[in-house]
């Protein structure tokens, strides 16, 4: 099993988005994977068809102990989803020590989802906890990075916290970076390729994912963008992403 945490501690670079698309891109190949949900605001739930925000979810897992299994919803074919939870962000508030409350996820997802190819974590930008337990539970990371220069700072202050705790998942194949929303014909686009490509060529995906209208109407109907536009551009590089993070697991 492959744990991915999509993070980036910048907001608006996509990661629910790619959490969800990716998810379904892998299943959509046959591999059975789990998306979880790690924010508190629970829009990877709506945006894969689930509009009443369920009531439990990661949140029991984490604080109460409640198994996985007993949250996990069927989203998809081969695609299942554990959401966030309405008490997800009351975790700051846990009367624990620092190393257990960040490790909190890790022993919940150790031992358990054996039968799952992936597990993806959709990781939020705002919440210093639940992102180093995002990182202490993965063995890789997918960082998100669009043209905007926040986003750049926000890839490099990850990879910084990634550093403090998971070291090991620095450098490639456990740490990639994907350009999204990226215009071909910008000149903003082609700045931000060459930057990347400058400081960060080894941990550079391949595939590149578009800016693309049809996601932010995925998201208001609750369907990904292989069930809105299939024929799509944006959907065949999800379906190229998938397989490139595929194919990089036959050189780990």
């Amino acid at each position: 099993m492959r744990r991915i945490a999509v993070i980036n501690q910048v907001g608006g670079v996509g990661k629910t988005t790619i959490t969800a698309s990716l998810g379904h891109a892998l299943a959509l190949a046959g591999q059975r994977v789990t998306v979880m949900d790690l924010d508190p605001k629970g829009r990877l739930a709506h945006g894969l068809g689930i509009f009443r925000a369920p009531s439990k979810g990661i949140d029991r897992v984490m604080m109460n102990g409640t198994t996985l299994g007993s949250v996990k919803m069927a989203v998809r074919d081969l695609l299942g989803l554990i959401p966030a939870g309405v008490k997800l962000m009351e975790m700051e508030h846990l009367q624990k020590d620092g190393t257990t409350r960040m490790q909190l996820l890790k022993q919940a997802v150790d031992g358990q989802l054996s039968d799952q190819a992936f597990v993806l974590f959709d990781v939020p930008s705002s919440n210093a906890l639940l992102m180093a337990n995002a990182i202490f539970a993965a063995d890789e990371v997918l960082i998100p990075v669009t043209a905007e220069p926040s986003s750049l700072n926000g890839a490099l202050k990850t990879l910084l916290l990634i550093k403090r705790f998971g070291p090991y998942l620095v450098r490639s194949p456990c740490s990639r970076i994907v350009l999204n929303r990226f215009l071909p014909r910008s000149k903003d686009t082609k700045a931000m390729q060459e930057k990347l490509q400058k400081h960060f060529s080894d941990l550079c995906l391949e595939t590149k994912i578009r800016q693309g209208a049809a996601f932010e109407v995925c998201a208001g109907i609750g369907r990904t963008i292989f069930e809105f536009k299939p024929a799509s551009h944006s959907a065949k590089e999800f379906h190229a992403l998938a397989k490139e993070l595929l194919a990089l697991n036959d050189t780990k």
